[in-house]
């Protein structure tokens, strides 16, 4: 008896330590719902010219792979860096940072930095100074999008010429019945009117214009930002291939699920790669 339940208690102890070690934090899984690796994933990278790495902003696991995926894709192809999360008229600071000329706490003072840039994205803007890489701040100044927001693209008429500068050319295309801000309207109840996606589309144009405008011959731009401004192929991708139709780009969106052993039906197609991490990953704010 006793010889039986030793040999029990070891059973246990090793199907227990096998099933721990196979809990995963996040799968990947291709359009179609497909599992597939973080190798296919960089592999298929190397075969376009535009990336953009869609996440959720407080997630630490995706934070974590945009930084490795920059790294080994940069083994691979020469890059130019680009993200939301820095506003098109901070990029003189931007560049004063990456240039060496001014500390971490000047660039914190004079540029309108997101609350977690030093978790988040200061990682990435370092490993760019660090392989002297270009790294461009592609998003509109927001006081911008809330001028939309209170008065749609009809408010940007009385910026000066040298503010415009900032934003996508006016006029831009806009179609407002693209589902994704379609989307944005009902899941607001109508709050915001007409003018909520409106302002969102000034976000998605603005970075299109900055990523098509920093783009080097021979290099891939990656870009950063947040899942919703690229899934579906919508949003900047969108406004990417409006201008550009040619241009090859990868879509990578992030969602989140309690299960990540197999991509919930919702998402299927919402980008070419989709990472899947579990709802209980750490979140950084």
């Amino acid at each position: 008896m006793v010889l039986k339940n030793a040999l029990f208690c070891l059973v246990f102890a090793v199907s227990f330590a096998g099933s721990a070690q196979n809990k995963m934090p996040y799968q990947i899984f291709t359009k179609s719902g497909k599992i597939t690796t973080y190798n296919q994933m960089v592999d298929a990278a190397t075969q376009n010219e535009v990336i953009l790495f869609g996440e959720h902003h407080d997630n630490s696991i995706i934070h974590w792979l945009q930084l490795e995926f920059t790294k080994d894709l940069s083994t691979k192809s020469a890059l130019v860096l680009g993200a939301e999360m820095i506003e098109a008229d901070n990029q003189m600071q931007l560049d004063q940072y990456l240039n060496g000329e001014i500390n971490q706490q000047a660039f914190d003072t004079l540029a309108r930095l997101w609350n977690n840039h030093k978790t988040d994205y200061k990682p990435l803007v370092d490993f760019a100074k660090q392989r002297k890489m270009r790294f461009i701040a592609t998003n509109v100044p927001r006081r911008y999008a809330r001028m939309v927001y209170r008065g749609g693209f009809e408010a940007l008429d009385t910026l000066t010429a040298n503010e415009k500068k900032w934003i996508a050319p006016m006029p831009f295309s806009y179609d407002s019945n693209l589902p994704g801000y379609r989307k944005m309207v009902e899941e607001m109840g109508g709050h915001g009117g007409e003018n909520l996606p409106k302002a969102q589309a000034i976000k998605d144009a603005t970075m299109a214009h900055f990523i098509t405008e920093n783009m080097k011959k021979d290099s891939i731009f990656v870009h950063y930002n947040g899942t919703y401004h690229s899934d579906f192929h919508e949003g900047i991708f969108w406004y990417l291939k409006s201008s550009l139709p040619r241009l090859k780009i990868l879509t990578i969106a992030t969602v989140s699920q309690s299960d990540v052993s197999s991509l919930e039906i919702e998402h299927l197609n919402k980008a070419d790669f989709i990472i899947v991490t579990d709802d209980d990953v750490t979140k950084t704010y």
